[in-house]
């Protein structure tokens, strides 16, 4: 009897565990795939073997793959969703994408893009499938069980669009030849939600994390960028060969490029035949790709097309060229230079490689490398900052925008901030009155965050706040997308040191990262970590901050003398509860810091470094309007009062916010 209470009571114990633990089952993917490139028609084949293993509870009768390409024909929802929003107007302008317009509706037969599956199999047998749009719908003739592992086998061909949006070829603007991203059928996800089969009409993907084994023959004047590593760099040469070592290309007009990633959820590649390959290594190992288009007769003619103020800048055709040259080689040095800081503040990088590779429309993040339109290091670091937040994390951007692209723009700032300053200190120790330094000084005096902050009150002004859980593709307007995802999401971070100290907030950071990568989190996983880092209840930050588009907007209601006592009355005016730093400063010069934290916290946050003397006052409850602070000491003594002076409360009207002796 006593054994099997025992066993009992190991029993409850393991499956406690269980439960307390913060894995969560992902699914399985092992893609093989061998492409063959005509660049002459901008077509390709392609045979794709994929191992699928189903780690989930659940028995699959059907899966769905997505056909991303087929989004850029004449009517695609893409199309329509561009064209309608362009009926919006906002600030005098349409409110559709800059990048698609009305374009794909005037795409010819061999303008459109198109991905067609000729054959599918599983376990050898063929399949039924239909295609919707940029959907693959399977109606499997036996069920993938629980735990189960399966191979399909697909023969499938494309054409790559014209228009440039992510993917697509002849790149205008960039000169890129091909930006292949969601060039292939590929798996939707399938989680603890159930499938996930989103149409591709405007953003944001989610994937299931593998190993992708990819054979590229294309016309041997191609240089190829993206990710993975190349596994034949001895045939391929182009920068890719062993420093010093002979290359020994085989005969014929094509090569085929080997390439193997592990661990990853996407699989992107660029070519052009004008392609630049710069590389370099990392303190810790890792190499640094740079590959641009290095076009002289595009160069030249852009040169050439410069107005005369700007063609003033530079000596010749010549000299412009070597500017661009220099653009791209910072690129690298910056990414170099900025590592060490990006693994102690975000986490360490899993992989052994990234590629910043010319191309897109913009910057776009894949698995171990990004497009980007250009050398702006801004761009290069967000994309940069995804490996964290979307290549490791693998949030699903559809349902949890902000939590991609608002803590990476977040992350950017910071990379931006230090390597800012790692750039001019050499510049600070040989002449600290260099004019230059003016640049340095207005990145450093500029409150951090602070074009998020602005781009958010611009957005509630313009009465077009959706809820941050508003899906992607679902917001009514770009505009609104845009800032939710970006700046309301960058913010949220930014006020969450502002309600937990920034010390810990930088701690709950690198305690998600080592919970949640490679795990797909959500806005509850988020909060959960910062909760236990913390010691304090925050899930009604994330009920009003992301939930909802209520506002914050605090106030000092009314100054006052009473016997020996000054009263601070201040008031709520906003429908969003938020912690309180009120700051008196005394004529004295002086400063007093009066923490009041918000009753929902069930917790107080730690003195912060840099701050004054702080005293902590009973919780404010947020259904009280007013809070009446007693003091002793007289008014006469005091010349400042401010609510949040450091500026990192998202406070909608912050003129109410400070009192002051005139």
């Amino acid at each position: 009897m006593m054994k099997q209470k025992l066993t009992f009571l190991l029993l409850i114990f393991s499956v406690t565990q269980s439960i307390a633990q913060s894995n969560r089952w992902q699914q399985r993917v092992n893609y093989t795939m061998v492409v063959n490139m005509n660049v002459q028609t901008n077509r390709f084949t392609g045979i794709q073997k994929l191992e699928y293993t189903n780690n989930s509870p659940d028995t699959l009768k059907r899966v769905f793959y997505h056909l991303y390409w087929n989004a850029f024909q004449p009517n695609s929802m893409m199309d329509m969703r561009s064209r309608e929003l362009g009926n919006t107007i906002i600030n005098k302008k349409q409110d559709w994408d800059a990048r698609v317009k009305d374009r794909i509706q005037k795409l010819t037969p061999q303008e459109i893009g198109y991905q067609k599956v000729l054959s599918l199999k599983l376990n050898g047998i063929a399949q039924k499938y239909k295609t919707e749009e940029t959907i693959l719908v399977v109606d499997l003739d036996k069920p993938i069980l629980p735990h189960g592992k399966v191979v399909f086998d697909m023969v499938f061909e494309a054409q790559v669009p014209l228009q440039i949006r992510r993917s697509g070829r002849d790149n205008p603007q960039t000169g890129v030849r091909y930006s292949m991203s969601q060039w292939y059928p590929k798996m939707c996800e399938y989680d603890y939600e159930g499938w996930h089969p989103t149409p591709y009409v405007a953003r944001e993907f989610y994937g299931v994390w593998g190993d992708y084994d990819v054979k590229i023959t294309i016309d041997k004047k191609y240089l190829i960028g993206g990710t993975g590593y190349l596994q034949n760099p001895q045939e391929i040469g182009f920068g890719y060969e062993a420093p010093g070592t002979k290359v020994t290309q085989p005969a014929g007009n094509t090569l085929t490029w080997h390439f193997i990633a592990p661990n990853v959820h996407d699989f992107m590649w660029a070519a052009d035949p004008e392609f630049k390959h710069l590389s370099a290594q990392t303190a810790d190992g890792k190499t640094i790709n740079v590959i641009y288009n290095r076009d002289p007769k595009k160069l030249q003619q852009e040169f050439e097309a410069l107005k005369p103020e700007k063609k003033q800048n530079y000596q010749n055709a010549a000299d412009y060229i070597k500017n661009w040259d220099d653009q791209w080689q910072e690129v690298l040095h910056a990414a170099v230079t900025e590592l060490p800081y990006i693994q102690k503040t975000f986490g360490p990088y899993p992989w052994k490689q990234y590629s910043f590779v010319h191309g897109g429309d913009g910057g776009m993040e894949y698995p171990m490398a990004t497009l980007i339109n250009g050398p702006g290091l801004g761009t290069v670091f967000h994309e940069w900052m995804h490996s964290w937040y979307q290549g490791m994390m693998g949030t699903n951007e559809s349902e949890y925008p902000w939590m991609d692209e608002g803590f990476t723009s977040y992350a950017e700032d910071l990379v931006s901030r230090d390597y800012t300053q790692f750039k001019y200190k050499n510049l600070i120790a040989a002449n600290p009155n260099d004019p230059r330094l003016k640049i340095l000084d207005s990145v450093l005096n500029k409150q951090p965050h602070e074009d998020a902050y602005n781009s958010y009150y611009n957005l509630v002004k313009l009465g077009l706040q959706e809820p941050l859980t508003t899906h992607a593709d679902h917001y009514e307007t770009n505009a609104a997308y845009s800032i939710s995802s970006y700046s309301k999401g960058e913010i949220f971070l930014e006020q969450l040191g502002y309600i937990t100290g920034a010390q810990v907030r930088d701690q709950i950071l690198l305690q998600y990262y080592r919970e949640w990568r490679f795990k797909h989190p959500n806005a509850n996983d988020f909060i959960r970590v910062a909760e236990k880092v913390s010691n304090m209840k925050l899930d009604w930050y994330k009920e009003y901050w992301i939930n909802t588009t209520k506002t914050i907007d605090y106030g000092i209601d009314s100054v006052w003398q009473e016997g020996n006592k000054t009263k601070i009355r201040l008031i709520n005016n906003g429908k969003m509860p938020m912690p309180i730093d009120l700051q008196i400063t005394f004529l004295n010069g002086k400063k007093m810091l009066h923490y009041i934290p918000m009753y929902l916290m069930f917790g107080e946050k730690p003195a912060e470094p840099g701050q004054p003397l702080r005293v902590v006052e009973q919780a404010w409850k947020w259904t009280h309007p007013t809070y009446t602070l007693e003091l002793n000491g007289k008014l006469a003594d005091m010349w400042r009062i401010e609510i949040d002076p450091t500026k990192r409360m998202a406070d909608v009207k912050q003129e109410n916010n400070l009192w002051q002796v005139k």
